[in-house]
């Protein structure tokens, strides 16, 4: 597709003609028109279910060579995730490119704040995502023309609002596509089965949701299930700015956690 395809995404009459089309499509169709779309398209891991399955339906769409598949380790991932990691690396014979945090930084911002300097306040928990996961995103977008997200639209009200498609101004403008938006956990979790995809060990031990080690905790019954990401922190998102939120969802996901 020549570039001129971003350009006209610029053009919000033709962005929105295309987020109906695809609004209207399964997962597996919205990623088939990424690798028609795109020649640099980029899948971002982060190994939860929600990216597993996204890995198996690219490998029955495109071929080996076009697979590329990025994840982020932050230095302070489960040991279950790396478990994982060669587990999937094995089930498709695929590379899966692991991005780090630059060294030095981490270094300096530990130094300067110590290695559980997110428990401390939000802002600075924000800095230690900034460090280890954003900054390395940045990286791993820089030649890419597309990128593929996990996001569903279900898992929280800052994520409501996630459009199937949109331009992402945070890596140059390029176009980031989420094929799960409109699909449940239970569509997740049935898709999981039907193929038997590999599943992140910590779901049966109660997790729900799974970042960092230290910034993640198994959920209780009748919790919301990004309640055990930062759970110290009262009245916050429960991102880490890898996926920006409109500001009206925002400040819905602020009311919801402080009435809590």
């Amino acid at each position: 597709m020549p570039m001129t395809f971003r350009s006209r995404l610029a053009d919000p009459v033709e962005l929105r003609r295309l987020r109906e089309d695809l609004e209207a499509r399964e997962p597996a169709a919205i990623l088939d028109f990424g690798y028609r779309c795109f020649s640099a398209l980029t899948l971002v891991a982060s190994f939860q279910a929600e990216s597993c399955a996204l890995i198996d339906m690219a490998a029955r769409i495109a071929p080996a060579e076009r697979l590329r598949v990025v994840t982020l380790d932050t230095g302070r991932l489960p040991e279950e995730t790396h478990e994982l990691i060669d587990r999937v690396r094995d089930r498709y014979g695929i590379a899966v490119e692991v991005w780090l945090p630059d060294a030095t930084e981490v270094a300096s911002l530990v130094t300067r704040e110590g290695a559980n300097l997110f428990r401390r306040s939000v802002e600075l928990r924000h800095t230690c995502c900034d460090v280890r996961k954003r900054q390395p995103l940045r990286g791993a977008l820089a030649g890419a023309d597309a990128w593929v997200t996990g996001l569903r639209r279900e898992q929280s009200a800052s994520r409501a609002a996630t459009p199937v498609i949109e331009l992402d101004p945070e890596h140059g403008g390029i176009v980031k596509l989420a094929p799960l938006v409109r699909w449940t956990a239970s569509d997740v979790e049935a898709y999981l089965d039907r193929h038997d995809v590999p599943r992140h060990a910590l779901y049966a031990r109660g997790y729900t949701s799974i970042g960092c080690a230290p910034c993640t905790r198994a959920t209780g019954p009748g919790e919301d299930p990004r309640a055990g990401r930062w759970w110290w922190e009262r009245g916050e998102p429960k991102e880490c700015g890898l996926h920006p939120a409109h500001p009206a969802m925002v400040a819905a996901a602020a009311r919801t956690s402080s009435a809590a």
